[in-house]
């Protein structure tokens, strides 16, 4: 994050309100922290300075101090604090025990944190999900060396075998940020210039502790030591008036990193030991026939016909390495075709006579068709004309081969147990996703005496069945119901006020009776309506009715079309977020910008993927479709009145059976290739 020299962009003082936000957003951030450990870092009457970087990095500094967090993307949802401010307050966040300290020079050299570096406890590794901020540290040292994002939970790594990378390290100990503030600052004697070892203060304190010589002098010297911060120039040039025990603790020092790097060089060297093991069991000829042999145990299990045509890749990683054995490894250039293309052209033209035609289609955005017609079936395979790659699709599975009816495919128990786990976890984590929207109604003047008069609260919202309760306790206090038809309600003067007063013409004579199916709709129409939007921990109440999210697509200058999304806050949904995942999902540039007259913002989409949108919407953030509503642009044919009135009128809802766009008796169908909309 910080190994290349970034400009600032501005500095400016953070605001009142924004100085509130910030403590916010850094309390559901870092739940072990406590006010007291905010306050410590962001004094309530000192000055707080945030610099803006090009790369999107907001750091926050105390003015005249040391910058104490930073922000990645600078929207507030990755919040860091720098070693500064964990040097501090070192119980800020969790961390990582290196195995020893000659680890940390790969750490504060810029690299991210393994498993194989980190000393697993006694009692197992502790339980966090991918994504946390985590902070490291050496043994014998309090002080944090780096902070930085899990990438993996630790279900997912004790399924990995504790192997790969556990942190993604966003900031340590001698960056650029560190070497940004004057002096150099370092917490203990412990950190040097290239590695970071035992605090001799620290070991000293817990020796003197065991031995119970002095412990109140000790504790004193432990805490001084943990909180104050020492030039890091000066740091070996200070003077020791008890150097014989220094020279003690320096040569302890020594034989404990000597002792870790034979540790970590011993384990290594097993480690390397068992990778070439496996290496030289699996040769040429062994990895072809594992490729075959998950070949046809994926073409059996899991390859279906309706979902042909597939691209290799998707074949490659979602069936046939699925389908290998426990505990090998298939790499395709260790095969004797050592490129996937190669091998699947291969599986499919192999001992047969084959004669190969080429065609350009323009519906397949300028791809080339390659036709090999095999007795018996036909094997398709479209490659993409690629300046530097290419890709082989799977159109047809011959099921009547000799190979694939004398193949037997295997149980594999294993895989279901595996599949088990990943549906749990994904069950974890998909509530964090679901949106829940439900409307409320809130008790106006209208009906108020009707719960005053059964003693229900007249400030709270209520559902509609709430509602309808309400009022039907109400009959069956007041006995209002007819007793010659038990589905008629005689009104008394409260109720015939609550649905009705002000809702008729004057000179018109009241109803006097009413119908217990119309009873409910009725009196919730006197009430106001609200509506509650939930997504996961975030829950909002607004007044009205719930407004739609609004599609629509617009013709540019010369001939360009150009999707506009609005209406997203309703949902709790970001649009600088969902606008850089619609980027990568439909390749294509898009911007947010603020809407013209009204408040709130839109998101731009390049292109004409309306209905892309539409069901993007629906599956990745369940939003309901009755609650997208396509915006249908002038039509291109001017003469038709019916026409015009329709693409003017706005408003469009979702069909279906169509799955286009439906108004009053006419379809208004959008392409899903170009967005344009004609009608029917």
């Amino acid at each position: 994050m910080f190994k290349k020299a970034v400009e600032a962009k501005s500095h400016q003082r953070l605001s009142g309100a924004d100085r509130k936000k910030l403590k916010r957003t850094l309390r559901d951030r870092f739940p072990r922290a406590s006010d007291a450990d905010i306050d410590a870092l962001l004094p309530p009457k000192t000055e707080i300075t945030v610099s803006k970087f090009q790369n999107r990095v907001l750091v926050y500094s105390v003015e005249g101090g040391f910058p104490v967090f930073f922000d990645v993307d600078g929207r507030g949802t990755d919040i860091f604090p720098t070693v500064f401010a964990l040097w501090k307050v070192p119980e800020l966040l969790p961390c990582f025990m290196l195995k020893g300290g000659e680890v940390s020079r790969f750490v504060i050299g810029g690299a991210d944190l393994m498993f194989p570096g980190i000393s697993i406890p006694a009692d197992g590794l502790p339980s966090f999900l991918s994504g946390e901020p985590w902070a490291v540290k050496v043994p014998g040292n309090p002080a944090p060396i780096a902070v930085g994002s899990t990438t993996m939970s630790s279900t997912e790594a004790l399924k990995a075998g504790l192997r790969g990378k556990a942190l993604r390290i966003t900031h340590y100990y001698r960056d650029l940020l560190w070497g940004s503030v004057e002096g150099h600052s370092v917490p203990n004697a412990g950190f040097l210039e290239d590695v970071v070892v035992e605090d001799p203060a620290f070991l000293s304190t817990s020796q003197v502790s065991d031995s119970c010589e002095g412990a109140a002098d000790s504790s004193n010297d432990q805490k001084n030591g943990e909180e104050g911060i020492i030039d890091a120039d000066n740091a070996n040039s200070e003077p020791n008036s008890t150097s014989a025990t220094q020279d003690d603790f320096d040569g302890n020092i020594v034989e404990q990193v000597a002792a870790d790097v034979g540790d970590l060089k011993l384990t290594e060297n097993v480690d390397a030991g068992e990778t070439n093991e496996e290496h030289h069991v699996l040769t040429t000829e062994d990895v072809d026939a594992y490729l075959d042999k998950c070949l046809l145990q994926a073409l059996h299990t899991t390859v279906k016909d309706k979902d042909l045509p597939m691209p290799g890749s998707t074949l490659w990683s979602n069936h046939i390495l699925p389908c290998r054995p426990s505990g090998i490894t298939l790499d395709i250039k260790k095969s004797s075709h050592k490129k996937l293309s190669k091998w699947l052209q291969a599986k499919s033209s192999a001992g047969l006579k084959w004669k190969c035609e080429t065609q350009v289609l323009p519906h397949f955005n300028n791809r080339v068709l390659l036709g090999w017609f095999i007795p018996g079936h036909i094997c398709e395979i479209s490659v993409k004309e690629d300046k530097y790659k290419k890709e082989s699709m799977l159109f047809s599975v011959n099921r009547g081969h000799p190979d694939y009816l004398s193949f037997k495919p295997e149980k594999r128990p294993a895989e279901k147990a595996s599949q088990a786990v990943d549906h749990a976890a994904s069950d974890n984590i998909q509530p964090a996703k679901i949106l829940e929207v439900t409307e409320v109604y809130k008790p106006s003047v209208h009906v108020n005496p009707i719960f005053a008069s059964v003693g229900a609260d007249t400030g709270r919202l209520y559902t509609f069945s709430e509602a309808c309760d309400v009022v039907f306790n109400y009959i069956e206090k007041e006995n209002l119901v007819k007793p010659t038809a038990k589905s008629i309600v005689v009104l008394d003067p409260t109720l015939s006020d609550a649905l009705f007063k002000g809702a008729i013409k004057k000179g018109t004579t009241y109803p006097t009776e009413i119908h217990k199916k119309d009873l409910g709709s009725t009196f919730v129409n006197r009430m106001q309506a609200h509506h509650v939007v939930s997504r996961g921990s975030q829950s909002v109440v607004r007044k009205g009715a719930l407004k739609t999210i609004q599609i629509v697509t617009e013709r540019r200058q010369g001939n360009k079309k150009m999707t506009k999304l609005s209406g997203l806050e309703t949902f709790l949904m970001d649009p600088e977020a969902l606008a850089s995942e619609l980027q990568k999902k439909f390749a294509c540039s898009t911007t947010v910008a603020e809407l013209p007259g009204k408040k709130g913002q839109e998101v731009l989409i390049q292109g004409g993927v309306i209905a892309d949108v539409a069901k993007h919407l629906v599956e990745q953030f369940g939003i309901p479709k009755g609650y997208i509503e396509f915006i249908s642009p002038k039509p291109v044919n001017p003469s038709t009145a019916d026409q015009r009135q329709i693409g003017s009128s706005g408003g469009c809802g979702w069909s279906e059976k169509t799955e286009g766009i439906v108004e009053n008796k006419t379809q208004v169908v959008a392409s899903p290739e170009t967005g344009e909309t004609t009608a029917n």
